[in-house]
């Protein structure tokens, strides 16, 4: 079928459709949600059999409805009706939740019911839910939803429910006189992502973003007693939580000490080096063993490194490779592997070019840090989603070992026709061949974990359940192999033999030579793409890669 995709954004949820629905043979082309003209204007060019609508933030208008089959994804339970769908069930402490694949009428989510799935919900914050659980039920019941509309013979049910209102800051609110610090976590992770909990601190107002638990600090509630990295302690009735990251007004979401300087002046809280904290507490880098394995956790906010950031992993690494171990997994974090440089720490920059330009060359010693390691074999542990030179810093492993139902974006030219780092062009071409590159270099749409497979990009796939258990008995089957020294000296024989071809300095020079460019150049594209996906400034139109129906050579397929 002919499947129109309106959109808010084309945000992981709907990528993961997008790539599902086209490997079934769907043809799917996507219009950003501007206007009911716009939307309008697509279905008469695009003349869909079916327009599915995975992210919205208004209504379908009639005109098109009322004419066509549209089905909308709702992050809610059947029945369940109204905005913040999600950040009510996450506030309220419900413990199952679910997706519901509805048809769009007039009254908003009130549409016959096509199809939808439950699942559990945990003390997890809205953003990470809805990746995750939100996504996997989402693919369920919209491809149940596609087969039964191809199919033809199945009557949707109307399911009675109500509609709730639109959560505000009123609800959301922190009392840190009265509030216990599950309530105060429940808040904090009910806004993840988007709107953030309005507060006010260092006697200015802001957003409070990126929140974790603590199990031993304490002080008077409310205070900020300490800062660790990049986090802030907050003191609470009955313990404490860590603050990640904050939005002042006007200006973008940060990590917290960055946005509040004056912070530089509070109790440094430190932990005992890169072990893994024995209990709960806020720890963005991370390392424990396990048979002969060393695993090395980096837990950067939306998967985004900062220069600092960059340089405090390449250190963590350097110093697990100096460990008595045969193999290191290089974990990410819960929802990102990593996306690269950070373009908010970048944008909030005295010189946005200057920190580029030092970002950049920070996330590449990292990756030359990995490439050089001689010590032990090394595996990118791809659990979370990946893009730009995150797909690329997981490939200078020696394996990568990809989470089915990851989302890759391992192209760079979205954000104003960046040329990327991260020696790819040593590393991606032996891959896929050269053709291969330049294919997925221009492709600039999202990859699933298995197409990475098949294409030669990444070296295994493993099912989505267990995925980290799998991984550490993997990783202990190579670190206990009987040709792990045959292994190591093939390693060490390959990298000087690649060395002595060309050096990994004149891949690095040739990158970023067209980096600075980018970053100091006439060509603004990247300093205008940065600040817009920054700002989250609304769409004014749809990019010609996702919606084909614009391409200028379009045509209906006969």
């Amino acid at each position: 079928m002919r499947i129109l995709f309106v959109t808010h954004s084309f945000n992981s949820l709907a990528q993961r459709l997008y790539c599902e629905l086209t490997r079934r043979g769907h043809m799917v082309s996507i219009e950003f949600d501007i206007s009911d003209s716009v939307t309008e204007e697509a279905v008469a060019l695009f003349k869909p059999d079916l327009l599915v609508a995975p992210f919205l933030k208004r209504a379908i208008p009639q005109s098109v409805w009322s004419r066509l089959s549209c089905f909308v994804v709702h992050p809610g339970i059947p029945g369940d009706r109204g905005p913040s769908a999600l950040d009510w069930a996450i506030q309220r402490g419900l413990g199952e939740w679910g997706v519901t694949v509805l048809q769009a009428e007039a009254e908003m989510d009130a549409g016959p019911v096509w199809a939808s799935a439950g699942f559990p919900t945990a003390a997890v914050r809205k953003a990470s839910l809805y990746r995750n659980q939100v996504t996997e039920a989402a693919v369920r019941s919209v491809l149940l939803a596609v087969e039964r509309f191809a199919a033809g013979d199945f009557v949707a049910q109307r399911v009675p429910g109500a509609a709730h209102a639109l959560m505000k800051q009123g609800d959301r609110a922190i009392d840190w006189q009265t509030d216990p610090t599950a309530l105060v976590l429940a808040k904090l992770n009910a806004a993840d992502g988007f709107p953030g909990v309005a507060d006010e601190l260092f006697g200015q107002p802001c957003h409070l973003f990126d929140a974790w638990p603590e199990a031993t600090l304490t002080g008077k509630p409310g205070e900020v007693i300490g800062r660790r990295e990049t986090a802030i302690c907050r003191a609470t009735v009955d313990g404490a939580v860590w603050i990640g990251h904050i939005k002042r007004a006007g200006g973008v979401k940060l990590p917290a000490t960055m946005a509040f300087p004056e912070s530089a002046a509070l109790p440094e809280l430190p932990l005992a080096g890169w072990w893994k904290a024995e209990t709960p507490t806020w720890q963005d880098i991370a390392y424990e063993e396990a048979g002969g394995v060393g695993f090395l956790s980096f837990e950067f906010y939306n998967g985004a490194m900062s220069s600092a950031q960059c340089s405090r992993l390449k250190e963590a690494f350097l110093w697990a490779a100096e460990r008595a171990t045969k193999v290191i997994v290089l974990r990410g974090g819960s929802d990102f592997w990593s996306n690269g440089i950070h373009l908010n720490t970048i944008e909030a920059a005295d010189s946005p070019a200057d920190e580029s330009w030092a970002n950049i060359n920070a996330i590449d010693d990292l990756a030359e840090a990995i490439l050089r390691c001689e010590k032990q074999l090394t595996v990118a542990a791809v659990g979370g989603n990946a893009g730009a030179g995150g797909c690329f810093l997981a490939r200078a492993a020696d394996f990568v070992w990809v989470r089915d139902g990851v989302m890759l974006n391992p192209h760079y030219k979205n954000m104003g026709n960046l040329f990327g780092s991260e020696f790819w062009t040593y590393l991606l071409p032996p891959r896929v061949g050269e053709e291969g590159a330049k294919a997925i270099m221009r492709h600039r749409l999202p990859m699933t974990a298995p197409e990475s497979v098949e294409l030669g990009f990444y070296d295994a796939c493993l099912p989505g359940p267990g995925f980290a258990v799998d991984v550490a008995r993997r990783a202990a089957e190579l670190a206990a192999a009987p040709d792990i020294g045959e292994r190591l000296a093939a390693k060490q024989a390959k990298r000087q033999a690649d060395e002595a071809a060309k050096p990994l300095v004149a891949y690095r020079d040739a990158e970023l030579t067209e980096m600075r460019r980018n970053f100091y150049g006439f060509d603004p594209s990247y300093h205008v793409a940065r600040y817009h996906f920054v700002s989250r400034s609304p769409h004014s139109w749809t990019p010609r890669h996702l919606a084909r129906h614009r391409d200028i050579d379009w045509k209906i397929p006969e």
